[in-house]
């Protein structure tokens, strides 16, 4: 993780160069993504969530353009990403992984200076893990990108709180990707999958696999989901 999270801390551009891969990493597995969800949802989720991506690299290419202010720290690209999810992204996952940006820009913002950025990474996930099962009523076990989103929660409350951010994220990743797989056999029960009974089942689902992506994509851009990392 080069110019990403790596030595305790965090900065504008470690953050703003995870969300570009992370966009790159969507545009990547986009036709992956779209014949998960034509299985298992009603195919919109690859396409809503690549354009949200597209949207918010054009937003951290105009943050860039701006003067840097003493504020102007590692929250203001996860922030820009939240404002383009919950302002512009359809479908049911976009304000979704708003409220996750949005948590995940609030601890970052309000954390001290004496706060780790792993700490700062772990409060803000475990905020969007409540924020986003608040909003969507869904728990683990119902076909979500909660199966995912709550592992990685764990795993990064479990790591040291001044361990490198870049592998905390790594092992956020492997548990997310873990609990995106273990979606395959269920069938879902919130979401647009659950229209659908039992044709989801053996489906891994699309909003779980894209939470390990987002992980994934902090320490190398993704290009086929099967290298999602498993350990």
């Amino acid at each position: 993780m080069s110019d990403r999270p790596g030595s305790n801390a965090l900065t504008r551009d470690s953050v703003a160069a995870w969300l570009t891969s992370f966009a790159a990493s969507v545009r990547s597995v986009e036709p992956e993504l779209t014949a998960l969800d034509q299985q298992a949802g009603d195919g919109d989720f690859g396409a809503n969530l690549a354009t949200g991506m597209d949207g918010v690299r054009r937003a951290l290419d105009a943050l860039t353009a701006v003067p840097r202010s003493d504020g102007d720290g590692p929250a203001a690209p996860l922030a820009a990403a939240a404002r383009v999810f919950l302002d512009d992204v359809g479908g049911t996952s976009g304000p979704l992984f708003g409220l996750l940006f949005q948590e995940l820009a609030d601890a970052l913002y309000d954390a001290s200076p004496a706060l780790p950025a792993t700490a700062a990474l772990a409060t803000g996930t475990a905020a969007g893990v409540a924020a986003i099962q608040r909003v969507g009523e869904a728990d683990v076990g119902d076909k979500t990108m909660v199966d995912a989103l709550v592992p990685a929660a764990k795993a990064l409350a479990e790591c040291p709180p001044t361990a490198d951010p870049a592998a905390a994220l790594h092992l956020a990743a492997v548990a997310a990707h873990r609990g995106a797989l273990s979606t395959s056999g269920l069938r879902a029960r919130r979401g647009r999958a659950s229209y659908t009974g039992d044709h989801s089942r053996g489906v891994p689902d699309p909003g779980a696999l894209a939470v390990a992506l987002l992980f994934a994509s902090a320490n190398e851009e993704v290009t086929v989901l099967d290298r999602l990392p498993e350990r």
